[in-house]
């Protein structure tokens, strides 16, 4: 049954979404934290880092080669217009991760009139990137008329390393999905082509009809919204794993004890 949205209950929804968001991201974080060391750029490319030119890594020169044909399928494009070549070594001050949540322009249409843009936050889908590489400061940059080339090259490199780095370990993907926190890959409109990490809680949030939301940027004076907590996602929740083993069991003919 369809969520039926008013601005009380978004107002309700919204509490037990924070609420949510901080342990969800909480969470979140102790994997990343925990796991931090996969995600260490030199794990797979090796001498191919500046901080280490000595060191020799099984498949770093692929990864190399992986990372040299992604930059010049992206740097020259808009919205970076970066000289395509990317030679060895490479220079990388962040290997540290940190999550942001996603966020993104929606333009909300109101029963008459032109529709409104308002800034859309996802608090349980979130954007992965190396501490000091922030998507909203990386979208800055690009904005600013002077903009610092190199700059630009220093952020587009670190979340082109970490898109290799995740794709150089399939594992990691399944390690996440089996804690509840699938890894994905996508893009954000104001970055191009360039392919963006995400991370996502076991449960997803949902944007109330425009109606509702640009109701709420009334009262609250800001053009801005947080999407709110899918209870149905709530009781989907499953253990894969568990119904993995169970589909085993019913293979070979054997049934489960009750209780």
């Amino acid at each position: 049954m369809a969520e039926e949205f008013t601005t009380q209950r978004v107002l309700a929804l919204r509490k037990l979404t924070r609420a949510m968001a901080d342990l969800l991201r909480g969470q979140a974080k102790d994997y990343l934290a925990t796991l931090g060391p996969l995600f260490r750029p030199r794990s797979i490319l090796g001498g191919y880092t500046e901080s280490n030119p000595k060191e020799t890594i099984p498949g770093a020169e692929k990864a190399f080669k992986e990372l040299q044909a992604l930059h010049e399928a992206v740097a020259a494009g808009k919205p970076f217009g970066l000289p395509k070549e990317l030679n060895p070594p490479i220079e990388l001050t962040s290997s540290t991760l940190e999550v942001t949540p996603f966020e993104y322009s929606h333009p909300a249409q109101p029963e008459s009139g032109a529709a409104k843009t308002v800034a859309i936050t996802g608090p349980l889908r979130w954007v992965l990137s190396y501490a000091g590489f922030p998507p909203r400061r990386f979208k800055e940059l690009l904005a600013e008329r002077n903009r610092n080339s190199q700059q630009v090259q220093e952020f587009l490199l670190h979340y082109l390393v970490l898109h290799v780095v995740i794709a150089r370990q399939p594992g990691l993907k399944k390690l996440f999905e089996a804690l509840h926190f699938p890894l994905s890959s996508g893009k954000l409109p104001e970055l191009g082509e360039l392919p963006i990490a995400f991370l996502s809680g076991p449960v997803s949030t949902i944007r109330p009809p425009d109606n509702v939301i640009i109701e709420s940027t009334e009262l609250s004076g800001a053009d801005a919204f947080e999407e709110v907590i899918n209870l149905e996602d709530v009781v989907k929740l499953r253990n894969p794993f568990k119904d993995q083993l169970e589909e085993l069991v019913k293979a070979h003919g054997q049934t489960l004890p009750s209780g």
